[in-house]
């Protein structure tokens, strides 16, 4: 549910470009994040960071794209998105020295750090590359191809990559492994 929960806004953003266009999905996309963080005040629970950074992409980008009336500034959002995450990974890890996938699993599953730091590592490395690959998909084909992209090819490579992560990681644990 958290899954879905999270991709919402995307969810809403393809819907409204495949009824209407860029910009009405853009206004869409922009209301739905605002609800998802309503919804998760409404609740009583505390409001992501992520969600919070995403809000912001999310106005900037957006509100460029409205107010410009150009959608290459809403294709940048998902690169802008990925970078942020693999930047934040490599500076916690290398300034303030916390490995931040052992912070958010580490309840979980005991790890060696080398481990650690590989999962840490490959993370980066697959936001790395998903930004560049969204701006590859922008730049050189439709937008309708871009928009179904992002959906299913962002969604799809996320679970390619946690499903092989989820192998890799199945060799070091038993069941006394996981808490």
């Amino acid at each position: 549910m958290k899954f879905l929960f999270d991709f919402f806004p995307v969810l809403l953003f393809f819907v409204a470009f495949k009824v209407f266009d860029i910009y009405v999905a853009t206004g869409v996309a922009i209301g739905a994040t605002f609800l998802q963080i309503g919804w998760v005040w409404y609740r009583g629970r505390k409001i992501d960071n992520m969600l919070w950074v995403s809000l912001g992409l999310i106005v900037f980008f957006g509100g460029a794209t409205l107010l410009l009336h150009d959608e290459m500034f809403i294709k940048w959002k998902p690169s802008v998105l990925y970078w942020l995450f693999a930047v934040v990974l490599v500076i916690a890890e290398l300034v303030f020295h916390k490995n931040l996938i052992k912070a958010m699993m580490g309840t979980q599953m005991e790890l060696p750090e080398i481990v650690w730091r590989k999962l840490l590592m490959s993370w980066c490395g697959f936001f790395a590359v998903m930004g560049v690959l969204n701006l590859y998909v922008a730049l050189n084909f439709s937008t309708d191809t871009w928009v179904n992209f992002k959906l299913f090819g962002g969604m799809g490579l996320m679970l390619v990559f946690i499903v092989a992560q989820a192998l890799v990681l199945s060799k070091y644990l038993d069941d006394k492994d996981t808490k």
